[in-house]
């Protein structure tokens, strides 16, 4: 039976936190090293319905992408709902390990996936490589197998990721032909630059703001796709439990992994003016 020590291993040598940014927090967030592991949930949130989730389940481990603690603390106390995270996954003897930025930038890592939820083929490459290794780095740039209109590369861009209460928000002509394509899960208003620059014909992302968004459209850059942060983020959980997985089978050791379904999108509806009239 595989020990905590051992799956962390195997996930360090896939997410090498020295390539976590600095600010970053990534690791082993709790959970005894010696303690036997057979069930590992993977998630994007460290959250309450996960950690149910992983009961009900019977997970030995919850890997998520985000972070439960980025900036230090000086308690977990159960008076605050990161606290109380804490204390139930010690009490039913669940870990919690993160990899964030370092899967942000591995290769293959999270916009790899997204990529390829989207229906990107072929080659991928960074759209802002790692100094280091230009393998790695933030976001992707790939390509469709065949140019279409900007309206129905956002369509495909919908069913191929989860449902979420927002949806996929677009600006550029809804004709504009799409076959350059850069991606990058989370946040992605640091690389609209990035985006221009690579001469791509759209560029789909999350969290991006009014201000930055506006002036990039009216600068002439590619069009954009804006889309939920949770969304862009759930392809990778998949693909980094296969790689663990199979890492782990090559090692002799047999581990039962699991992709949350519970979506953990901070907004959870949506409403016309008119509804609260």
């Amino acid at each position: 039976m595989p020990t905590l020590a051992d799956v962390v291993q195997e996930l360090e040598s896939l997410y090498d936190p020295r390539w976590a940014e600095s600010w970053d927090a990534v690791g082993l967030v709790c959970g005894d090293p010696s303690a036997e592991v057979r069930k590992i949930l993977f998630a994007v949130d460290p959250v309450a319905a996960v950690a149910d989730e992983a009961l009900d389940w019977g997970a030995d481990l919850i890997v998520t992408h985000h972070p439960l603690y980025l900036r230090g603390t000086t308690s977990v106390a159960a008076t605050t709902f990161k606290g109380r995270l804490v204390h139930t996954l010690i009490k039913n003897d669940v870990g919690l390990f993160t990899a964030h930025t370092n899967a942000d930038v591995a290769d293959p890592g999270v916009s790899d996936a997204l990529a390829r939820a989207v229906g990107l083929t072929g080659p991928l490459v960074p759209l802002q490589p790692a100094a280091d290794d230009p393998r790695r780095g933030l976001g992707r740039i790939g390509s469709l197998p065949e140019p279409v209109p900007l309206a129905e590369f956002a369509r495909r861009a919908a069913d191929g990721l989860p449902a979420t209460a927002g949806g996929l928000r677009v600006a550029g002509d809804p004709d504009r032909p799409i076959r350059r394509v850069a991606v990058s899960g989370g946040a992605g208003d640091s690389l609209l630059g990035a985006a221009r620059a690579a001469g791509v014909d759209v560029f789909l992302t999350a969290d991006l703001r009014h201000h930055p968004a506006s002036e990039f459209v009216e600068a002439g850059g590619p069009a954009l796709i804006d889309a939920a942060h949770w969304a862009t983020e759930w392809p990778w959980l998949a693909d980094a439990a296969r790689r663990l997985t199979s890492a782990s089978a090559a090692r002799g050791i047999t581990v039962e992994t699991r992709v949350s379904e519970t979506v953990t999108d901070a907004w959870n509806t949506t409403a016309k003016c008119e509804d609260f009239t």
